[in-house]
């Protein structure tokens, strides 16, 4: 797979952290009271500042409850967030302070915008919730619709969402976001409910806003497209781990996780050949299989080249561990590390 056009920049020495997650894990009663769904089990990642961290993997895999931890919307079983150095404590005061600097786009605007608010009103309800105040709100407004590229700003202010288009009422959700200059944002599923010809033009402002004002991004998506057009650094999640991270140019141009490369083989652009269809579902998070979570659907282990490099046993009754959440390239694979296999 080659380097699009605007890749990535080359970021050197990876940021210091921003925003982060140490050893978390959320889990939910199951249905029926059907023991424990454990939805996020074991994660360490860290946001640089001024850096787009792509999450990515299947529905139901755990990325979503992730973002919502990291944002305080859930509170974690065990381990913590982390924000500049500091763990989150989930005093309301914390909490506030935290969603101030840490802001979430989500995926269908339509859904995220009261339709009986004017843009001007959706724009300066986070502000006017967080700061209490409305001095200098229309500069702040106008200034945030500018960044998220809807100029002349003023011409939007008494415009209703269904007056827009579906890429402008995006625009609208995250200049909401950008009105309280936050650090960083979690965007999910930013683009998927957009048309295919606006997809490109709110990519493009993620980007700019990360390179003109060193905004921070957490971009969860199923799309490995997505994130090699966007990211700087990729994490594939896998029922509620961290399998594969590392810069995006070494996860997805070279993935090592037999997982990511099933991911990968469906995009037309990887030349991978013909693309490899995942047996079953994934499993039942309350009941996660011993060993690699992995194995029963890897084809990796299926073929027989697991066993060829002396790993099937671990495989199957090994968990590979836990990935560190820097920006180093990194797999949760036994078999991707086997010596039989170099």
């Amino acid at each position: 797979m080659s380097a699009p056009a605007d890749a990535p920049r080359d970021t050197g020495a990876p940021a210091a952290p921003v925003l982060g997650a140490a050893g978390l894990r959320v889990a939910f009663a199951g249905r029926a009271g059907r023991g424990t769904a454990r939805a996020v089990d074991g994660v360490d990642l860290d946001i640089g500042a001024g850096e787009i961290v792509a999450l990515v993997g299947e529905s139901g895999c755990g990325k979503s409850t992730l973002a919502r931890a990291l944002l305080g919307l859930v509170r974690p079983t065990e381990g913590r967030v982390v924000f500049r150095g500091r763990a989150l404590g989930h005093r309301p005061r914390e909490l506030k302070e935290l969603r101030r600097r840490v802001q979430l786009v989500l995926q269908d605007p339509t859904g995220a915008l009261n339709p009986r608010h004017t843009v001007y009103d959706a724009v300066a309800e986070g502000r006017r919730i967080h700061s209490g105040s409305t001095a200098d709100e229309q500069e702040h407004v106008a200034e945030a619709l500018a960044r998220a590229g809807l100029r002349p700003p003023e011409r939007f202010f008494l415009r209703y969402p269904h007056e827009l288009s579906g890429g402008q009422r995006q625009r609208v959700a995250i200049a909401g976001a950008l009105v309280l200059q936050p650090e960083v944002i979690v965007a999910d599923e930013p683009v998927a409910s957009l048309d295919a010809s606006v997809r490109g033009e709110i990519l493009q402002l993620l980007l700019r806003l990360r390179d003109d004002y060193g905004l921070a991004a957490l971009v969860v998506t199923h799309d490995l497209g997505l994130a090699w057009n966007i990211a700087d650094r990729a994490a594939v999640m896998y029922l509620g781990r961290v399998v594969e991270t590392g810069p995006v140019e070494d996860v997805l141009s070279a993935p090592r996780h037999p997982y990511t490369r099933a991911l990968l083989s469906v995009l037309p652009e990887s030349g991978s050949g013909e693309p490899q269809v995942l047996a079953g579902e994934p499993p039942d998070p309350t009941r996660i299989p011993g060993g690699c979570r992995f194995h029963v659907r890897c084809p990796v282990l299926a073929s027989g080249a697991a066993a060829a490099a002396g790993v099937a046993e671990r495989c199957r009754g090994e968990e590979p561990g836990m990935l560190s959440g820097s920006g180093a390239a990194q797999v949760a694979c036994h078999w991707a590390h086997a010596p039989e296999r170099v």
